[in-house]
């Protein structure tokens, strides 16, 4: 009878897999980590003596060296993630997904031939709207004029996804968005969803480029 491998554990391997093409590093990184931790934490328990703190030390080094291990590999799955889709048309939608608690992502409510590319995010911030385009870009103020006629005072903010001056990289993304200011209630922003959600009629344009499928981007 074949012994089924936990799912943890599949999930372990899988993003390793997926991991090391994207960073190379991760073969020696966390065997290192490992080792320096565990010689480090059990080297200091034996510098203690026999006492009791000591010999918990000792006993629990290999736990601590697995755990700081693990801290390093996420790290860097999270960073070969958000590598993975970093430049890819509509993107920043599938990171805003990971936004959880209050949070309503509609992808794609504006797009151009350029494949730039606007979201909406609601939230107690207001209405947010993520650009995938060059400040500046006409794309912005349409979206923004659109969303105007139905938010009455809320606050309307424009982020713009990218590594150009002024503009928000993918990995810091869901962190520039929890920064902003808190406006709304919570009831504030399930009616403000709904009355956008009513505005535009279920008809979104839909980007024609390539969207990111299968890619887990990490919560935050």
């Amino acid at each position: 009878m074949a012994i089924k491998t936990p799912k943890w554990i599949s999930q372990v391997i899988e993003s390793y897999k997926f991991t090391k093409p994207l960073d190379p590093s991760i073969s020696w990184a966390l065997p290192l980590t490992f080792v320096g931790s565990f010689a480090a934490i059990f080297g200091l328990g034996t510098a203690l003596g026999d006492g009791a703190f000591g010999l918990v030390m000792k006993i629990t080094a290999f736990a601590w060296a697995i755990l700081f291990t693990l801290l390093v590999f996420g790290k860097k799955a999270e960073k070969a993630a958000y590598a993975s889709v970093e430049g890819v048309p509509g993107a920043a939608a599938q990171v805003l997904t990971t936004l959880k608690g209050g949070w309503f992502t509609t992808p794609a409510v504006e797009i151009n031939k350029n494949q730039e590319i606007v979201h909406r995010l609601v939230g107690r911030p207001g209405v947010i709207l993520i650009i995938e385009a060059r400040i500046g870009s006409p794309i912005a103020s349409v979206a923004r004029q659109k969303a105007a006629r139905w938010v009455g005072e809320t606050p309307i903010t424009e982020v713009f996804v990218g590594h150009g001056e002024g503009q928000v990289p993918m990995a810091k993304l869901t962190r520039a968005v929890r920064k902003l200011p808190k406006v709304l209630r919570p009831a504030e922003v399930t009616e403000l969803r709904r009355k956008l959600d009513a505005a535009a009629g279920g008809s979104l344009p839909i980007p024609k480029g390539p969207m990111p499928k299968g890619m887990r981007i990490p919560r935050r």
